[in-house]
């Protein structure tokens, strides 16, 4: 019983190859390709299918049901040679500045810049060396406890449910960025400063439960951070139930999720996958980032302005208002898609559909199809193609699994990509 507790626990804190006892492992994937757009340039990416990364992870048995792990892991991006991907295409993501007429045009451009700097980090801006992963954890007979930055159990349920795993322009998560595009996270994918618990039964049941203090979360920016799953991969399924929950700056409630779903292999060419996601922020974490964004990157240019204080608080005023209400976020989001296997290759396909249940009706619909084809069992050739349709305000546009897709020319504008690239794993 507790040897069989002990292996189903190593399989869920590493996610790839196994490893001797007492043994350090470098491991990492290279993946990269070239991607045409609809609206955007075409573009050399790295991390198409599976983010590019070089990783260390190790073991060591203590003895008596007990064994200590780490795992580090630093994302690389082949493109470039850095740490720090860029969205897909510069195009401006409007609804940010919503409502905003009120402030003169020259401001609006101004902000535009601050809020999405031309060129900037899309992921990453805390230029961490291993901003991917960085944990050490024990294991005892009864679970693991792990402390760090890690992968988020509800985001966990979110890649089982996912038919592109993650990846590539079909990925579920390129419409459930924030309202109307990527202006925020739809899940929290990771959190650092956090500690968690888990359990993997020899009968496939697993759980886990997490919590993070101030400084929590992807960024850092939560007060706060809890989240469990309880998950089941046995039988042909592997399907779970999740449910994150931070708390900004202030301790309010902010980005709450619950996802549910998998997938479930018929035999050994068919494997369904299905999912369903609600996203809900009345109070962004990233708030009191964009107020000193005005704060200290406009005040000073209306002050050498020589405007009065009363109209400088009125615009202030607007800004404040407007982007309170735009980083809100409230939607509810479903997937479904399967893998079909044809010789040494997979045909994947899917469809998700984002429903947004603000005023601004931002809905969006992602079709996608593509075809691995396995050289080896350690790289592949990949394609995919989709096409994301936008309603009123939205702007996704599909992206990568290492890089967010950024936004389409204009909003209710469709998102298209053609994606071709090579994976290798080592």
């Amino acid at each position: 019983m507790k040897k069989s507790i002990l292996a189903a626990l190593l399989g869920t804190c590493f996610a790839t190859s196994a490893f001797a006892q007492t043994s350090v492992q470098i491991y990492g994937i290279a993946d990269a390709g070239v991607m045409w757009q609809k609206g955007g340039p075409t573009k050399i990416f790295s991390g198409g299918a599976d983010g590019s990364r070089i990783g260390f992870k190790g073991t060591e048995d203590l003895g008596n049901g007990y064994k200590a792990i780490f795992n580090l892991e630093a994302r690389v991006e082949l493109d470039t040679g850095t740490q720090q991907p860029t969205l897909m295409n510069d195009n401006p993501g409007v609804y940010l500045l919503k409502g905003m007429d009120a402030i003169p045009v020259a401001i609006r451009s101004r902000l535009q810049s601050l809020i999405q700097p031309p060129g900037g980090p899309a992921v990453n801006q805390e230029r961490a060396l291993f901003d991917r992963t960085a944990m050490v954890g024990v294991i005892t007979p009864v679970g693991a406890i792990l402390l760090g930055r890690m992968y988020t159990p509800g985001y966990e349920v979110f890649n089982k449910a996912d038919t592109f795993e993650s990846g590539t322009a079909g990925t579920w998560g390129h419409v459930t960025g924030g309202t109307a595009g990527f202006t925020a996270l739809g899940a929290d994918i990771r959190s650092q400063e956090a500690i968690q618990y888990r359990i993997a039964l020899p009968n496939g049941v697993g759980a886990s439960l997490m919590y993070g203090p101030k400084g929590s979360g992807y960024l850092g920016r939560y007060n706060k951070f809890r989240a469990g799953a309880v998950t089941y991969s046995a039988n042909g399924f592997d399907v779970g139930i999740g449910y994150n929950h931070g708390y900004d700056q202030q301790n309010r409630p902010s980005l709450r999720t619950t996802t549910v779903g998998g997938s479930y292999a018929i035999n050994d060419s068919w494997k369904l996958f299905a999912g369903f996601h609600s996203q809900r922020n009345q109070n962004s974490a990233l708030l009191a980032d964009y107020i000193n964004g005005w704060d200290t990157g406009v005040t000073p240019a209306l002050v050498q302005q020589g405007l009065p204080a009363t109209t400088q608080a009125f615009l202030r005023n607007v800004f404040v208002t407007n982007i309170t209400n735009n980083t809100k976020q409230d939607a509810n989001s479903w997937q479904v898609g399967g893998h079909y296997k044809v010789g040494n290759g997979r045909i994947m396909a899917s469809y998700a559909h984002q429903n947004d249940r603000l005023v601004s009706n931002s809905d969006a619909d992602l079709y996608a199809i593509g075809y691995n084809h396995f050289l080896s069992k350690r790289t592949d050739l990949y394609t995919v193609a989709a096409i994301i349709k936008n309603s009123n305000d939205a702007q996704y546009s599909p992206g990568t699994s290492g890089n967010p897709g950024g936004f389409t020319k204009r909003p209710g504008e469709d998102g298209r990509a053609l994606q071709i690239g090579v994976r290798h794993r080592f």
